[in-house]
């Protein structure tokens, strides 16, 4: 019997948005104190290597560092700097990624070592963690090439931060106090979340009502055996893709007993967990992106972040799935 739709509201939608405002507001909120006391100085010069060769402000160094610790409030830091004038599409869509390796390493603490590598034992876990971060980091260096060509001082304002401020600079030498300075930080925080959430709300309701009464399995699960096929995988790869598409937690335990029997190697097991990766983003999409980068965004150009991100992921997974087979 299907859940009523108040229980899911309460169960799952209220959490979910509740979560991410918090830390899109103490991103935003973040990002402020770090202009407003000058700390944008320091941090660039830990991320100059990424921001220097791509074209991109001091600034989002701050929202690139953040993302190792919560990637949502870097989004958060992201947003700001593009509606403040400081990027342009084109600039955010590079900042956007480059922060993919920094969002990967945030789960190797939070996922990957606690729960993924207990689960498919430590030379299976550490390839594959492996292999997905060099997946990510493949990532965010096409983002600095990206920047390196595409950008230019038309696609930047570095000015815009301080004049959306006020009299903020980003040397910290501005003439208000530091509780005004805390103060104005917490308010942009706030206000950046009361701009963003009516959206979020709205959107993460119809997604989550949509998974809930319809099946999606149709979507994906018939994806699974020509893929299995067509690399020339163990039978025993399609339930593995199926469920790996859906959770990859249900899917690390369901090939972990494959792996001990010898069905799977290490290079054939992280393979069939790549391609679990490719058919997941019909779903991933579906229930996590598009609510997620429509509440940070807006449709239009929350529509541009799915595609560059979806593509760059798919066309690596392949690459690194190629080698893998080739092996």
């Amino acid at each position: 019997m299907d859940p009523s739709v108040g229980s899911v509201l309460i169960g799952e939608v209220l959490p979910r948005v509740a979560t991410i405002a918090v830390a899109i507001a103490g991103g935003v909120a973040f990002a402020n104190v770090l202009v407003a006391f000058g700390a944008i100085r320091y941090i660039a010069a830990l991320s100059k290597p990424l921001t220097g060769p791509a074209n991109l402000p001091d600034e989002v160094g701050s929202a690139i560092l953040t993302t190792a610790a919560s990637t949502t409030a870097g989004y958060g830091m992201l947003a700001e700097y593009r509606d403040s004038g400081l990027l342009d599409d084109r600039a955010t869509l590079v900042a956007v990624t480059i922060n993919t390796f920094f969002g990967f390493v945030q789960h190797i603490f939070t996922f990957y070592a606690p729960v993924l590598i207990p689960i498919l034992g430590l030379r299976v876990g550490l390839l594959y963690v492996g292999t997905r971060a060099g997946i990510s980091l493949a990532i965010t260096i096409t983002g600095v090439l990206a920047g390196a060509f595409l950008l230019s001082r038309r696609n930047v304002d570095p000015e815009a931060m301080s004049a959306a401020d006020g009299d903020t600079r980003t040397d910290g030498g501005d003439g208000r106090t530091v509780r005004e300075k805390l103060l104005d930080a917490g308010r942009g925080g706030v206000e950046k979340t009361w701009e963003i959430l009516p959206r979020l709300a709205v959107v993460y309701t119809l997604v989550v009502l949509a998974t809930t009464y319809y099946d999606l399995e149709a979507l994906t699960g018939g994806a699974a055996d020509p893929l299995a096929s067509l690399t020339g995988l163990p039978s025993a790869a399609v339930p593995v893709i199926v469920v790996y598409a859906f959770d990859t937690t249900s899917g690390a335990l369901t090939i972990a007993p494959f792996i001990e029997d010898g069905t799977f190697t290490a290079r054939t097991a992280v393979a069939t967990m790549l391609i679990g990766g490719i058919v997941s983003f019909t779903v991933s999409t579906f229930k996590r992106s598009i609510p997620f980068q429509y509440g940070i965004w807006g449709a239009e150009f929350g529509t541009k972040v799915i595609i560059v991100n979806t593509s760059l992921k798919i066309l690596w997974i392949s690459v690194a799935l190629v080698g893998l087979l080739l092996l």
